[in-house]
């Protein structure tokens, strides 16, 4: 492959990180779908304190070191199931050079490949749409998953859909909070269901707090669900959540 003269990549960080991990469940079968990594620091800070220390100069860095130690740290822990990696498009140059380092921790760690879930968050805002999707078909074309995040509200919505079908759909955390008293997200929520079964892809709701809002979407056909009402991300480490 060849060099990415026009990032920074291989810039030292400057900051340590380290990985945490909350399980996206099926809960008809009561089983962990996979979990997902995110991003904390050295001495646990939140994602935002890290985000917040992301510049246009590290920027690169941070995206290929967040992909690099959410593999590493997975296959060090034994993690059992599907392992979600958030990336950034405005940090990537050249769709598949900027995979080699990715696909070569993989090798080098023996985490398979087609375990690997690549999601986009829907907030960032990304220039040029077609290569977003030139982006999701090289992982694609590789044996990665692909997912769009925080789906409903953003940049993205219909237009990258109707141009690339991910695997998976994630819910906005707005469209589920107190989404069983609210009749318009009820109604936004169904729309949204309907068109991922249509399109074969898999729709994951996403901070699940309360039990309220657990037995609406599992009652309304939701098999997979994220949130604190499982379990909160634990650094460098998973358990298997209990729940009824």
């Amino acid at each position: 492959m060849a060099a990415c003269p026009s990032c920074d990549c291989e810039t030292p960080l400057g900051f340590d990180i380290k990985m945490a991990f909350q399980p996206i469940v099926n809960v008809k079968t009561k089983d962990v779908f996979a979990f997902e990594a995110l991003v904390r620091g050295s001495n646990g800070e939140g994602a935002g304190e890290v985000l917040s220390r992301v510049t246009e100069a590290n920027k690169y860095t941070f995206d290929q070191t967040c992909r690099m130690r959410a593999i590493e740290t997975a296959s060090a822990i034994e993690l059992p199931s599907m392992l979600s990696i958030n990336f950034m498009p405005n940090a990537i140059y050249d769709p598949e050079t900027c995979l080699s380092k990715t696909l070569k921790t993989a090798r080098k760690t023996g985490f398979p490949r087609e375990r690997i879930i690549f999601e986009v968050t829907e907030h960032e805002r990304v220039k040029d749409n077609d290569f977003l999707v030139d982006i999701f078909k090289e992982y694609r074309k590789h044996g990665f998953l692909t997912a769009i995040d925080d789906f409903g509200e953003g940049y993205a919505g219909l237009n990258l859909l109707a141009d690339f079908q991910p695997d998976i759909l994630k819910m906005d955390i707005k469209l589920v909070r107190d989404i069983h008293r609210d009749r318009v997200k009820q109604a936004l929520f169904k729309a949204m269901h309907g068109l991922a079964e249509e399109l074969g892809i898999l729709l994951i709701a996403e901070g699940v707090e309360t039990e309220d809002e657990y037995k609406y979407l599992r009652d309304s056909g939701v098999e997979l669900m994220q949130g604190y009402y499982f379990q909160r991300p634990q650094i460098e480490a998973f358990t298997i959540p209990q729940y009824d």
